[in-house]
Formats: structure tokens, sequence, C-alpha cells
């Protein structure tokens, strides 16, 4: 019988559940650990310059995947500057693994003083992680990282963290047998409450379906179930792309919001369906059917009608299977829903033009499946109803943690995850700078992506609400720029700069052709109009849900 350190264990665990790369920062607590890693050859380091953008990109490979993904830093202060990367992949459901070091183990909880010591590092990691577990030996790592990828993989997606001591890499134990990979096992369907929602939805005069992204593995499904129910599908910005925006029955919120007031019937399939029962309220008239993996999710914010368990996929399907028998005879609405696309792009022409303007540079130039990175700046509020999305992950968003500064690594993690795809991330000059210092990365990484940096010299959004709100009182908004071509190629990087939207186009064809490293494309702006107007809604009806 043959021994192994904990060390060797993670490693071995880490490559047996399908972790091919792992973003990284190295540092003393962990120095057994990336000894072990070297050693063994896979996962594959890919190193930042921060922490955070370790746990950015993780999260980035897994938006863009659907699989786990892995980062590991130092403790205390190493893995606090993850959080804001960790909190993100909490609020869209995606599946990240944070494997930290710590301090000695005869240390932990004394308050010595030691380096990179924090009062309660894994009763932080609880509160932010659907589990967080400490490794003791080599006895119980087998045990811990199976576990971890085994809650990555079932139920809601959620992080997992994974903190080791110093000391305790190097522990051995006897080890005869390889790790196995941890699998998905099935959510057994209520067929009852599938039962009930067919009866609901075959009988509705009109139907609606909203998707979040819960949704992301089930496009062919719910596609289906919308053309027999001729239900428009309307996506959260978490779940574009789960019917093709060329779809006559895809449509996002502005659209969704109109629809709302009229519809008789809807059912949530992997979306919380926050918007719709605290801002645009529901009543009588309106039944609720939500089917979620997540069973805390299907009562938090007020009790539905029909509440149904199960994977988004399998339930969907589940749910056509009995709907055939009691649906309906359904008219197509083909007609009227091309009548609702063309107003509502009318609408959006009309409102914030110059930004659809930018966003329809960035669409004619990137492939269908090629992947969208918004952000927390004025062309990224617009994209979230107004950027065609033609497949799922392709619109990748930080969701309702609204995490400014998250797009550059984000989309890094995404490209070195899905290597064959065109990758483009917006930011703005205050966003941008949030991470500017990951462009190393990608240059000695050599991850091709193309950065558009919307420049005006401002918090933009902030500056705004202080002029419209306080009597033009602006205060902390303004800011100093760098030259962010010169910046760029000071790194190492491509850069251009452009003044219009077909500029912005033949630039971003042009940074495809270069798959050495990346680039940076500024875009001098102005003041752009308010987005608010058609992102924050009035009440459609009735009550709204507490």
């Amino acid at each position: 019988m043959g021994s192994k350190t904990t060390a060797e264990i993670l490693v071995e665990g880490l490559a047996v559940n399908g972790i091919e790369t792992l973003f990284c920062l190295p540092g003393v607590q962990n120095d057994d650990f990336f000894d072990a890693l070297h050693k063994s050859g896979a996962p594959r380091p890919v190193h930042t310059r921060h922490e955070q953008g370790s746990a950015y990109m993780a999260l980035g490979a897994a938006l863009a995947t659907g699989k786990p993904q892995a980062y590991c830093v130092v403790p205390g202060p190493g893995f606090l500057n993850t959080t804001a990367a960790l909190c993100t992949a909490y609020a869209v459901n995606a599946p990240v693994l944070a494997l930290v070091g710590q301090i000695p183990e005869a240390a932990i909880g004394k308050g010595f003083g030691l380096l990179h010591e924090i009062p309660d590092q894994l009763g932080i990691m609880e509160r932010l992680t659907k589990s967080a577990a400490r490794i003791t030996g080599a006895a119980d790592a087998a045990v811990k990282i199976t576990d971890a990828f085994r809650q990555l993989r079932n139920g809601c997606a959620k992080p997992v963290a994974l903190e080791c001591a110093m000391t305790t890499w190097r522990d051995a134990a006897p080890f005869d047998r390889p790790l196995e990979k941890a699998l998905r096992e099935p959510v057994e369907i209520d067929l009852d409450a599938i039962g009930a929602a067919a009866r609901i939805l075959g009988a509705a005069r009109r139907p609606m379906i909203v998707v979040g992204g819960g949704a992301l593995e089930a496009g062919a499904a719910v596609r289906e179930l919308a053309e027999m129910l001729q239900a428009p599908v309307i996506s959260s910005r978490n779940g574009r792309g789960v019917l093709d925006s060329r779809h006559y029955l895809s449509h996002t919120m502005p659209a969704g919001h109109a629809l709302w007031k009229d519809a008789d019937a809807v059912i949530a399939i992997g979306s919380r369906l926050q918007t719709q029962r605290q801002h645009w309220g529901t009543d009588d008239g309106l039944k609720i059917i939500h089917l979620d993996c997540d069973r805390a999710a299907l009562a938090r914010i007020a009790p539905c009608d029909v509440a149904v368990l199960a994977d988004a996929a399998a339930g969907t399907a589940a749910l056509i299977d009995k709907l055939h028998g009691v649906n309906a005879a359904r008219v197509s609405r083909e007609d009227e829903m091309a009548v609702l696309k063309a107003a509502f792009d009318k609408t959006f022409r009309q409102a914030v033009g110059p930004q659809v303007a930018l966003l329809e540079a960035i669409r004619n130039a990137l492939p269908d499946d090629g992947i969208f990175v918004e952000e927390l700046t004025q062309i990224g509020y617009v994209s979230r109803f107004a950027f065609p999305a033609y497949g799922p992950r392709t619109f990748l968003s930080s969701g309702y943690q609204g995490t400014l500064g998250w797009g550059l690594a984000t989309a890094l993690g995404a490209k070195v995850a899905m290597p064959d795809r065109k990758i483009v991330s917006i930011a703005g000059d205050g966003g941008f700078m949030f991470n500017v210092q990951e462009l190393a990365t990608a240059v000695q990484h050599r991850i091709a992506v193309t950065i558009v940096v919307l420049n005006d010299n401002a918090y933009g959004n902030v500056k705004r609400m202080q002029q419209e709100n306080y009597a033009g009182r602006t205060i902390a908004s303004d800011l100093a720029n760098p030259d962010f071509v010169a910046l760029a190629e000071a790194f190492g990087a491509r850069g251009m700069q452009v003044n219009s939207p077909d500029e912005l186009s033949r630039a971003i064809a042009a940074s495809f052709e270069d798959e050495d490293g990346p680039t940076l494309i500024e875009v001098p702006c102005g003041e752009f109009p308010s987005p608010w107007g058609l992102v924050q809604l009035p009440r459609q009806r009735g009550a709204l849900s507490a």
C-alpha cells in the first residue's frame, strides 16, 4: 500500500474532476501544494497579478462552460481579495471551487498575529459559499475534495470552498486507490406537480415563460415548450441566449413588462422571478408556476400556485410530455411578436440610440457563438435588453451582484476555458482600472480577448445621478485617466482608439485576427442618454411581493 500527501491527493482530485486549469497566485502557505502541482503536471496553472483576478478568471471559465472551475490563493488578505468574485459566483450560480491556504493548524483561532492570519476564515467562507470545509490531513483529503465536487455538480450551482493549513499539505496517509469523479445525481421529479403545471399552462390563453441562469442547459426544451404554448420567452440578463434572440418568441425584459399585464399564467424556469414579483406585481388573475432545482428558491419571495423541484431541462421535458393531450389549440403569434419586437427596437433606438449603435457594432463583428462580457457601464446596462444573444453562455453578466470591474478578468477566464471562441469584454474607464493589471496576465499567457473601454473620464452613472438628483452637485465622480492605448502597449498588448461605431466594428474584426494576446480598443465618449427608464419599470398589476 502506497501513501500520498494531502497536496498530492488534492491535485489528483482536481484533475480527476475535470479541472484542466487552476487559476492561482502562489504564496508561502501553499508552497507544498504548488510543488505537488509541479510534479503532477496537471492541472495547468495560470497565475495572475492579483488574487481577485484569479477568482474572476475561474468565474469566467465556469460561466462560459457551465462546468466546475477552481482557483487557489493564500489565506487572509489573499482570500479576502477574492471575495468580490466569490459573492458574484454565488449570485450567478457558478460552480467555482475556492482552494485556500491557512496558517499552521495548531495556531488557527489563537490570534497569535501570524502572517495572513484573520479571525475565523472558515466562517467567512461559509457565508459566501454553498459549503465550506477545512482539510485536516491526508486521511480526509479524498473525502473532502470529492464532496466539494459533488456539491458543485448537484442541486443549485454555487461556489464551494476548502481551506488547508500550511502544516497539513505534507501530511501523508496510506492511499492505494485512484480517486473517482463526483457525478451529478438526477433530481427526482414530482410528476403530480408537473401534471398540475401542465393543466394550468394548457388552459392558459396568454401564457408566458421567464428564464434565468438556471435554464441555460435547457434551451432545446424551452424552445419546444414555447412553441407548443405560443408563449413568449422573457430572459433575465443571466438567461440571455436560452432562446436565440432571433426566434420570434424570444424577448427581453422591457417587452416582458409590456406583456405582463395580460398574462394569465407564467412559468419561471431557473429564474427567481424577483423583478416581476417585487416590481411588476401579481394578482389573482395570474397563475405562477416555479420550476427550479433549488428548493429554497421555490418559496423565497412568495408562494406560487405550483412549485416543481427539478433540473430545468429534465423538468421542462417532463412538462412537455404532460402537455400533450391537455394543451389548448394554439394559433401562431409570430406576426404579433414580430410587431412587438419592431416596436421595442424602435423604442431602444429612440431612447438609447448611441449605446445601441455601439452594441450593434460589437454584435456585427462578433461571431454567432462569440462571448460578450457585460460590465457596469452605460452600454452594459443597455446590453441587458438590446444586445442579441444567439446561444446560452454567450452573454456573461454579474447578475444582481453588479460587480464593477469584473469584466476583464472574467473574460480572460472564459477565453482560457473556451479557446476557440471570440470574446469581447466591455468596460467603462472606471471599472476597467479595477483589474487593469491582468493585462499582464493576458500577455504572459497569450490570452486573446478584445477589451472595449468606453472612456468618459468619469464614473458616468454616478455622476449623472448626482447631477439629476442633487441639483447638479457632483462629488468624487470625475476621473484622471492614462492614455489607454499607450498603457495597453506598455503591457505588451495591442492598443487602438476608435471614434465611431463603424470604426469599432472594424477594429474588433481586426483584433480577432491576432490570437497571440489581448487587444484594447478605447472609445472616447461623452454623456450617454439614461437607460434607466427601460430598466426600472413600474408596476403593471396587483400587489408587490415583499
